[in-house]
């Protein structure tokens, strides 16, 4: 079975919490994620928001530290202590309106994990200067986090 869902993701930098602005310097920022997601008839909105919420995390997890690495033709990563996720305090506020659609109830998915990479990286450039061509972002010197 094929999930046909409609998203709009938006990534926003934000201020930092002490009211300043990004610091050009340090290349941080607070992120805010906006997604508007059209899944026909939500059955249950609150599994379609958790469902978002989730691909953010690992959307982002992916786009920031995300990398698979060999030594000797083995891959060094071999659990969560050797590849990092986000943790609690380093993600970023999401917020999620279901557009009611008229198609069929179906799954979700993870329609949100593709789009954050590129979204941010787009974000990025305005605040830093610097076009993000490659990741993971967090090798590239910057943190939005």
């Amino acid at each position: 079975m094929r999930y046909f869902r409609n998203i709009a993701l938006v990534p926003r930098l934000d201020r930092r919490p002490s009211g300043g602005d990004l610091d050009r310097k340090r290349r941080s920022a607070c992120f805010i994620a906006r997604i508007a997601v059209d899944c026909g008839v939500a059955i249950n909105p609150s599994t379609v928001v958790a469902q978002m919420e989730s691909d953010i995390v690992y959307g982002l997890t992916a786009a920031l530290y995300g990398e698979i690495t060999l030594k000797h033709g083995r891959v060094e990563q071999s659990n969560f202590h050797t590849y990092p996720m986000l943790h609690l305090a380093q993600m970023p506020k999401i917020a999620v309106s279901i557009i009611e659609g008229a198609e069929q109830p179906g799954g979700i998915g993870e329609p949100s994990t593709p789009p954050i990479a590129p979204a941010v990286a787009n974000a990025l450039f305005p605040a830093t200067g610097k076009r993000l061509r490659s990741l993971p972002i967090a090798k590239q010197g910057v943190n939005v986090t």
